[in-house]
């Protein structure tokens, strides 16, 4: 999910080609082989020696299909650092989702920026959680004085991991997910490692009314359902609707998520840069871990992911795989598609020296308990009894890159449709019509809003 205001938006910077000539093509699936970004084709391996492990992963990020803005830029970004501070235990993976009118620029600054800190930051090791939330914290105050960049009405999620040794750090600003797998017995199940910050979590609803929002969806806003009622569904049943953030007196922001970097004016309301970090020890049990944008859990749930991404040992494949399936049922409810990107990591080689095991499913006793979509507890703490092996061990060991392999799967492509669009489609497109004669209503006649954005 997303902003009112964002994805869906016209007021994009234009592509290169749009004084060329060049035809772009209204059918999605053309379009989607026509500008399908594998933007990291190498499988790039980076070792832990203090665990005397190593991490296998790929990458993939395409943009999103509009049929109203063809040449809209890809908004998500991603960064993936290895070796902080010369330290061959310590790396870096993230995902960055943008939105509103500089919402590329907002993704690409805030991507950069994060890391920069985190590598400069002297007491990383000694807790890494408190460094996070400075990291945060610093990199929206700078977004906030980039003069280039009006970060009032656009700004970017965040959703990344520090690997510190056997430890994961994952620090969430937003909607997008990074998860993990474990093996359980014959199963491999899903767990979630961060929580989605929307509307939808009695916590952050109750923060953001307190700090003075009106919540209410479209519908709500549109007067076709009754603004009195506040209780929603969850993101499964709720998603094409969901409640957003609105100033008291206006109709705007209208984002559908709470915490962001960026977004000046919707601070006024309790939208926030914070993250909440959670720890998880890695155990031989951990197979791999998934960050990714919104874009892929939007009709995808977490063990959807997961069993996918368990089908291929490459993780180019499984990326591949599971943009390309995102893509198609996309399309299968709406006629966009959002913007998709996607971190995959391997855990390999890593023994049960790594830490004790609790229980059947692999968990150490740090790692977050898990209850299913928005209802996870957080676990925090912080390093320096941690990272004694990590501090002593800086050789200068180099990460790895391995070269294609020829007996990987095919790349996924999405099959074009063999059938008409279903009736959603239909009623979204009528939404549009609604959305675009209401927002000509709205108290704040110079921004525009496109409502069926996510």
């Amino acid at each position: 999910m997303g902003c009112v205001h964002g994805k869906c938006c016209s007021r994009y910077p234009s592509s290169s080609n749009e004084d060329s000539g060049e035809f772009e093509s209204n059918d999605p699936y053309s379009f989607q082989r026509k500008h399908l970004q594998l933007t990291e084709r190498s499988l790039e391996c980076v070792p832990v020696p203090s665990h005397d492990f190593r991490l296998e992963y790929s990458v993939h990020s395409q943009r999103g299909y509009y049929p109203d803005s063809l040449d809209k830029q890809n908004q998500d970004s991603y960064c993936i650092k290895t070796q902080l501070q010369g330290n061959p235990n310590i790396h870096f993976f993230g995902v960055f989702d943008g939105h509103g009118q500089f919402g590329t620029q907002c993704s690409n600054f805030v991507k950069d920026r994060v890391v920069e800190i985190l590598a400069d930051d002297p007491a990383l090791l000694d807790d890494p959680v408190k460094a996070y939330n400075l990291a945060f914290l610093a990199t929206n105050s700078e977004l906030h004085n980039q003069a280039e960049i009006d970060d009032s009405m656009s700004g970017t999620t965040a959703i990344t991991v520090l690997v510190v040794g056997h430890t994961l750090f994952v620090a969430n600003v937003g909607d997008s997910r990074a998860i993990i797998a474990v093996k359980d017995g014959n199963r491999v199940v899903a767990e979630d490692l961060s929580r989605d910050q929307t509307p939808f979590r009695k916590d952050e609803y109750e923060r953001v009314r307190l700090c003075g929002a009106r919540v209410l969806s479209v519908d709500q806003v549109e007067g076709i359902k009754d603004p009195d009622i506040q209780t929603w569904g969850d993101e499964e049943s709720e998603g094409g609707d969901p409640p957003r953030l609105w100033v008291q007196n206006g109709m705007y922001p209208g984002t559908a998520f709470t915490r962001s970097v960026g977004d000046r004016t919707a601070e006024r309301i309790g939208v926030v840069a914070d993250p909440e970090v959670s720890v998880v020890d890695l155990t031989p049990n951990h197979l791999f871990f998934v960050v990714a944008s919104d874009g892929v859990f939007e009709f995808l749930s977490s063990q959807a992911v997961v069993n996918m991404a368990a089908k291929y040992t490459d993780p180019r494949d499984a990326c591949a795989a599971i943009a390309g399936e995102s893509y198609k049922l996309w399309l299968e409810h709406e006629n966009r598609t959002d913007d998709i990107t996607i971190i995959i990591v391997h855990i390999r080689g890593l023994n049960s020296a790594a830490g004790a095991i609790d229980g059947s499913s692999g968990m150490n006793s740090r790692t977050a308990s898990r209850k299913g979509k928005g209802t996870s507890d957080i676990s925090t703490a912080t390093g320096s009894d941690v990272y004694r092996s990590v501090r002593s061990n800086l050789s200068d060991l180099q990460s790895c890159q391995y070269h294609i392999s020829m007996n990987r799967s095919p790349a996924i492509i999405v099959p074009s449709p063999t059938c008409e669009r279903p009736l959603e489609v239909l009623v979204n497109r009528m939404r549009v019509s609604s959305a675009v004669n209401w927002q000509q209503k709205l108290l704040v006649p110079h921004l525009q809003y496109s409502f069926t954005n996510r």
